[in-house]
């Protein structure tokens, strides 16, 4: 009888300890998870990322301007004889379209000449005509000078000077 009540001893010391070690394994096991899951989310959050490339900017070219001759041309007629008198400064993408509009510059002065003197004092008087004249004027300029050549990049027509007289 001396070797069962032993036996029952080991088995209920055996009991307390299975309770606090599987305690002892969840908690460990736990944390381990835990650190884990943290040391990813640092990872993720923190770290290098593979797929953002920096992009550059680079500062914006200044503008490239070519001022024009000033216009001095007879409008059509409207019961009186009208004048027009008009500065033009045209901006261009860059230097090599700068001067590829310098190169054709009569071609250039002859178009617009022709245009500005198809129109009425009553038409450029006001601001959408002026607005509509600066469409017309662009137009022209973007066409190519030479059959199967290339358009000239403009960007926009300015007016220094504009007297209708």
């Amino acid at each position: 009888m001396s070797k069962a009540p032993a036996k029952a001893k080991d088995k209920d010391a055996a009991d307390e300890v299975a309770p606090k070690s599987k305690k002892k394994l969840i908690i460990i096991v736990a944390a381990v998870l835990l650190a884990s899951a943290g040391g990813a989310a640092g990872w993720h959050f923190l770290g290098p990322k593979p797929h953002t490339k920096e992009v550059k900017k680079e500062p914006p070219k200044p503008p490239v301007f070519l001022p024009l001759e000033t216009f001095t041309l007879n409008l059509q007629p409207e019961g009186s004889e009208n004048f027009l008198q008009a500065t033009l400064v045209v901006q261009v993408e860059d230097e090599k379209a700068s001067e590829s509009l310098k190169l054709y510059m009569p071609m250039v002065r002859n178009r617009l000449l022709q245009l500005l003197s198809s129109k009425t004092a009553e038409e450029l008087s006001t601001l959408d005509g002026k607005k509509k004249l600066t469409a017309e004027v662009l137009a022209q300029l973007k066409t190519p000078m030479d059959k199967g050549g290339e358009p000239i990049a403009v960007k926009d027509v300015l007016f220094n000077d504009f007297v209708i007289q």
